[in-house]
């Protein structure tokens, strides 16, 4: 598949709050043609853009996002958007987007059932969706049997062709400190493009680029023009 060069992370990565529609609104200000963030479920089933499983940090106070209804998310957090909402201005935007599904123990497959079923119903499916969680992944994926799936993991594991078999992966996605000759080699015979996450700094990414990286996902998309995304 054919992937965009930078990628937004969590929306609009540290130049707006995390997992927000302003947050996408300067994705595309920017110039971004594609932008990721994260997907977590409320009490009630709806799937809503946050990172961690607690609102702490987000939000300054305790509690977890799967006890929360959405009406009490709203409450505390206000500026979480739905996943609906978040798509909506992707698509108005024309973002390619990763959906990255955050799963909690103990309900990987539950949590990967229910977000898939929502993707297929409601989303185009401009982007790839993936988890670290691959019991999640494998819940979602059987949801979303036309979708596209990135195998998301830190470094590349041993039985990784296993792993991307088992969710049908078009891609791989790692992080950057791992990337090197080989892993670039065995996923280049593979016909598999690969993006890394987090890169702040152009030299880095440029280095990643000449590995045969397809794409980064990064903090910082104003370091880079339009016409280079």
């Amino acid at each position: 598949m054919s992937y965009p060069r930078i990628i937004s992370h969590r929306g609009g990565g540290k130049l707006a709050p995390e997992n927000t529609l302003a947050g996408l609104e300067l994705a595309a200000r920017l110039g971004c043609r594609a932008v990721e963030f994260d997907v977590r479920l409320t009490a009630d089933g709806e799937p809503v853009l946050l990172h961690d499983e607690t609102l702490r940090r987000t939000a300054g106070v305790a509690g977890s996002v799967l006890a929360c209804t959405l009406r009490e998310l709203r409450a505390c957090a206000p500026l979480v958007p739905t996943l609906d909402e978040a798509l909506d201005l992707c698509r108005r935007h024309r973002f390619w987007v990763n959906v990255e599904i955050k799963a909690s123990k103990g309900r990987e497959s539950e949590i990967g059932r229910h977000v898939g079923q929502w993707l297929a119903k409601h989303w185009d499916g401009f982007g790839v969706v993936s988890s670290f969680s691959l019991e999640c992944a494998i819940a979602a994926r059987r949801c979303m049997p036309q979708g596209k799936f990135a195998l998301l993991t830190t470094s590349l594991p041993e039985d990784w062709r296993c792993r991307c078999a088992e969710i049908r992966a078009c891609a791989v996605h790692l992080a950057a400190r791992h990337a090197d000759p080989m892993m670039s080699a065995w996923l280049r015979q593979a016909a598999l493009p690969w993006a890394c996450y987090t890169v702040n700094q152009r030299w880095r990414a440029e280095r990643l680029f000449a590995l045969g990286c397809a794409a980064i996902i990064t903090d910082r998309p104003d370091r880079w023009r339009p016409e280079e995304m």
